[in-house]
């Protein structure tokens, strides 16, 4: 798998935030935990530092925070078990896994409890500015296109403007990467997207290739969208080539 962006594209990544952007780093290693906070802190973003799981958990039922930079590695509670119970309570915050491992299996348990992006230790930090903005842009984009504002195909609809999703009348809460991948299937219904195209259009350049973190976010929506996610109603693999939503 590519693990690093290229110089261009994490230029081109790197996003100017919002003032009122609010990232909770959780990171028991002091000398990572300034590291992080400093470079967060000179492109604009309001920053809060905690060392523990439990710590993570009070914090976000406090005051939610847009984006929660996840370290595996915690004493106590581990971060797998910090992003499961976030994603229990709130699909809204975007959480990205921090791992010293490096490994496949890593990566694939934290897309699959629903972290929306990874970095692996050790990362410089032009890569990580250009991994939370690209994650905090995805989750701040709102498309309606052509003035559309409400796509419905065979008892899935999704309402752009209030980002809310429902099959056959239930509503089916997605994390921001979830919501926008299945945007953007739905957006082109009926037409085969290929692996590429989907990692650009829902994670951004400098993600080509990555078809494990494709896979795996598919994997989660299928659990949510399908009765029999094994033989599935809405989202069709084309093997070798991509994905359509029938």
């Amino acid at each position: 798998m590519k693990q690093k962006l290229a110089n261009s594209e994490i230029e081109r990544a790197i996003v100017i935030p919002a003032p009122e952007s609010r990232i909770l780093v959780v990171e028991d290693e002091p000398a990572y935990q300034r590291l992080i906070r400093f470079n967060l802190e000179t492109k604009g973003y309001a920053v809060a530092c905690v060392a523990s799981g439990e710590e993570a958990l009070t914090f976000i039922a406090e005051q939610m925070p847009d984006l929660v930079m996840l370290d595996i590695m915690l004493p106590g509670m581990d971060g797998f078990e910090v992003c499961k119970r976030i994603r229990e309570v709130t699909h809204s915050v975007c959480i990205i896994m921090l791992t010293a491992k490096n490994t496949a299996q890593d990566k694939v348990k934290g897309l699959e409890l629903g972290a929306d992006d990874y970095l692996a230790k050790p990362f410089s930090a032009p890569e990580m500015l250009a991994r939370v903005g690209a994650v905090l842009r995805r989750a701040q984009q709102h498309e309606a296109p052509h003035g559309q504002t409400v796509i419905k195909v065979d008892g899935l609809e999704i309402d752009l403007l209030r980002r809310r999703v429902t099959i056959d009348g239930l509503e089916m809460p997605l994390s921001p990467t979830e919501y926008r991948l299945l945007h953007c299937l739905a957006a082109n219904a009926g037409t085969v997207l290929t692996h590429d195209y989907l990692l650009e259009q829902v994670w951004g350049a400098g993600y080509s290739g990555l078809h494990e973190m494709l896979r795996v976010t598919l994997w989660r929506l299928r659990q949510k969208m399908e009765k029999d996610p094994s033989n599935p109603r809405y989202i069709i693999t084309y093997p070798g080539v991509g994905y359509v939503l029938a």
